[in-house]
Parts: C-alpha cells; structure tokens; sequence
C-alpha cells in the first residue's frame, strides 16, 4: 500500500512539473514613465501599475523616488532627461532587471511662457533640452530594449502644437516639434513592428506652472519691464501655481494605458476636459490647412477640399 501510494505521489509530482515547464506564469510587462514624481506623470504610472504592467518611475529627487517605491508594482529611478549619465544608468537598471521593456512614456517635461521677441536664449535652450532633447535622449538610449520587446513608445505633447497663442511661442515650439518627431519616429519604427503615439492633453490638474518657477528662478532672472506687460497681466490666472480647479489627469493616463494595450493603437490621442478646447485644437489644424491651401499656384477648391476629408475619413473608418 506504502509503494502505491509512493508512485502515485511521485507521478503527481512530475506531472504537476511537466505543467508548470508548459505553462509558465508570463511575467509583467515593464514600462517607463519619465516625470513620473507628480501629476500626470504620477497618475500614468499609477493607472499603469493598477493594470499589471511593472513601471520604472523616473523622478529627480530621491525623496520622490523613495515614494514612488512604496507603491504596488512600481519602482522609483532617478531620471533627469537633461543628463545623459543619468538615463545611461537608467538603461543598466533595467536591462539588469531582467524583465526587459514594453514601453516607454516620454513625460517629463516643462511650461514657459515669455514674448519670442524677448525670451532669453537661455531660457529658450532650457525648455528645448527639457521637452524635445529630453525625449529624444531617452527614447534614442531605450530604442534597443524596445525594438527587442516589440514594444511601444507614447510622448506626451499638448494642444498648443495646434495653435501657437501669443506668449505661448516657447511652449508651443516644443510640442509642435514632438507631433513632427511622432510621426517621422513612428515611420521609422514600422519596420521593428514598434507602435509609436503622441497623447495631446488640454489643461489639467498638475505641478507644471509650480515646476515652471522653481526651476525658471535657477535661470534668467525676469526683466524689470516688458513690451507685454499687459499681456503677461492677462495670462496672471492661467499659470497660477494651485491647478487643483482643473480636472483631473486620468483620462490622459488612460490614454496612455489604451495606447499599451489596444491591438490598433492610434498615433494621435487627442485628450482635453471639455468641448472649447477640443474644438480649439481641431479648428487650429483645420485653419492651417486652409492658410496652406489659400491663393496658391495649386490650391483646391471647396468641393474638391470637401472631397478630399471625405476621402480620410473614409480612410479612416477602414483602418
């Protein structure tokens, strides 16, 4: 009876071994998020993690990568975008992690607003290297990990790319040059079988305008006085440093998350918290258009323009 009772324990045993050798458990997909110590950069980072995915948070400072830690299946990693040692490092923690990398959300990134006519190059170099060379650094180390995954990469641009606002010149500078960096990344990244996209948020709840001081005190000082002082008045209740009256972030983490996990991801996901400015960044792309269109050797008439965003759409709804 002892030896019955042997050999079936042992083929319970080898069988239970041939399953577990068959159906191992799949490990979570690992992404990154950079800018991730606060709003949302945060709440991405969150959403992502409450979905299975294993998130590298990127933050600056170690009392943020300390925080960001003690969340469920995150882990904080120290991320300036403005130092390549840093994103160097970056890269060997995670290849030395193991887990490899799915997907990349080039977040970080920080607000100025300033007449072009009268913005320091400083501060001009400061956002550039923030906002275009920031992403550009951290997807160019990352690419390799990516490309092996088959992976995707998001960056998060912003409304003003579709129309340039006055003051908004230096902002808007870079997040029309990151849709320009989607779509040429996005073509180069077809062969890889890499998906590539841009989330386009309107005004949410965020650390941004108190970021923008902080950091603008460590550069130009601001000039005693301005051709745009009226202007610069006006623009008093939009950076105002407490955003908590603006709604809130998740349905631009959201974005993100559908981007990392739908079988058709868009290039474009534009995200805004109400009808004005989703109309405001529609009517700005359709106004250049037509200023494109308007009193040249090829211009097309208004059937002929009708017919053609017929056509798109109609492209469109078969993809």
């Amino acid at each position: 009876m002892k030896t019955l009772l042997l050999i079936v324990l042992t083929m319970c045993s080898v069988a239970a071994a041939d399953l577990s050798q068959a159906a191992p458990a799949e490990p979570s997909r690992a992404v990154l998020v950079t800018g991730a110590s606060s709003g949302i950069g945060k709440q991405m980072a969150l959403t992502l993690a409450e979905a299975g995915f294993y998130v590298y948070a990127g933050a600056r400072k170690a009392e943020d990568i300390e925080a960001l830690s003690a969340l469920p299946n995150v882990q904080g990693i120290r991320l300036d975008v403005t130092r390549q040692e840093e994103i160097d490092a970056a890269v060997s923690t995670v290849r030395a992690a193991g887990r490899g990398l799915y997907g990349l959300a080039n977040n970080a990134g920080v607000f100025l607003f300033d007449p072009l006519v009268e913005v320091s190059e400083r501060d001009m170099q400061f956002i550039f290297d923030v906002n275009v060379f920031g992403p550009y650094r951290v997807t160019r180390a990352f690419a390799p990990l990516i490309i092996e995954s088959q992976g995707r990469i998001t960056t998060t641009g912003s409304i003003a790319s579709a129309y340039a606002a006055r003051l908004f010149g230096p902002y808007s500078m870079t997040k029309s040059a990151m849709a320009s960096y989607t779509e040429a990344l996005a073509s180069e990244m077809r062969k890889f079988k890499v998906a590539v996209s841009i989330v386009e948020p309107g005004n949410f709840q965020s650390d941004i305008m108190q970021n923008m001081q902080s950091r603008m005190a460590q550069l130009a000082p601001p000039a005693d006085s301005s051709q745009y002082d009226e202007e610069i008045a006006r623009m008093d209740g939009f950076t105002q440093v407490d955003r908590s009256h603006h709604a809130d972030p998740q349905p631009v983490a959201d974005a993100v998350l559908d981007f990392f996990t739908a079988d058709q991801p868009k290039l474009r996901y534009l995200v805004t918290p109400n009808e004005r400015e989703a109309a405001l960044a529609i009517r700005g792309t359709l106004r250049r258009a037509l200023e494109l269109n308007q009193d040249q050797e090829f211009s097309l008439s208004r059937d002929q323009l009708v017919a053609l965003l017929d056509q798109l759409l109609s492209a469109q709804v078969s993809q």
